[in-house]
């Protein structure tokens, strides 16, 4: 592990405190967990972004060539596997 060294407000410590107390773990280990947390959250949401921007580059490349998809899709569908 590397040491590093971070300031705080009063209050963010105060509450990161309380947390880590509540939980029986150290402060460090109750910043590393906040840190880890984010960090994972910005990666989903990062992924999440890459999905939808390649579902959004395939929208309309694929046409049927049938005006009622959208109303019929299950329709459809069902002749796709049946066939």
């Amino acid at each position: 592990m590397l040491r590093s060294q971070i300031q705080l407000t009063e209050a963010q410590h105060r509450a990161l405190k309380r947390w880590a107390d509540r939980l029986g773990i150290s402060f460090a280990e109750a910043v590393r967990r906040c840190v880890a947390d984010r960090l994972a959250r910005e990666e989903a949401s990062a992924n999440q972004a890459d999905r939808v921007r390649e579902a959004q580059a395939v929208v309309g490349k694929y046409g049927s060539g049938r005006p009622d998809v959208a109303e019929r899709h299950d329709d459809y569908l069902m002749d796709a596997f049946d066939a």
